[in-house]
């Protein structure tokens, strides 16, 4: 972390007590005291801890963390099948029937190695695809609550109040404002008026 590797961005992710935030270890804001700082194997465990993300280093856009791929290969597909919205869809529940567990041993499993529940993995995945969505696109808030996989624009809202403690439209990007066309003039400048 205090080197800043490459190498081990998104392997942990570094949450600062005094601050509130998590970083990537890569993150070039000012180093935190050590006695300030705790590791976490996901976004979404430092979020569980009451995190927030950072804006600078945006831990939303991390590699996929090694240890997601330890060698429970049900984790693996699990996440596979959150990516793809299984949760948004249906319950924990459904999601383990799929993977031919019960809805508690797959939860001990993303303790066990994510130290976080598949419920809020699944958070995390819909706060990330709504933040670059917001970021890369001028969709509107309830279009972007949908595409993320949000039920409505309202848990949308809900769950950034949680994560970043503002609202969405606070994140969103300023753009410079389209300049309106200049006015037509009227007739052709270049006509001589008739004597």
């Amino acid at each position: 972390m205090q080197r800043r590797d490459p190498d081990f961005d998104g392997r942990f992710f570094v949450g600062v007590r005094t601050t509130g935030i998590y970083c990537r270890p890569v993150c070039r804001a000012r180093m935190p005291r050590r006695e300030n700082v705790t590791f976490y194997p996901s976004a979404a465990a430092a979020e569980r801890a009451g995190h927030r993300p950072c804006l600078r280093c945006r831990p939303e856009t991390a590699p996929f963390c090694p240890a997601w791929k330890g060698s429970l290969t049900t984790v693996e597909r699990a996440l596979r099948l959150i990516d793809d919205g299984a949760l948004d869809r249906a319950g924990l529940e459904a999601l383990a029937d799929r993977l031919g567990v019960s809805g508690r041993h797959l939860s001990r499993l993303f303790r066990q190695h994510l130290a976080a529940s598949p419920v809020e993995v699944a958070r995390t995945r819909r706060v990330q695809r709504a933040k670059r969505l917001l970021d890369e696109t001028d969709l509107p808030i309830p279009e972007i609550a949908a595409r993320a996989g949000f039920a409505s624009a309202r848990r949308m809202s809900a769950a950034f109040a949680a994560v970043y403690q503002r609202p969405p439209s606070a994140l969103r990007p300023r753009r410079p404002a389209a300049r309106p066309p200049p006015a037509a003039a009227c007739g052709d400048p270049m006509r001589r008026p008739r004597p």
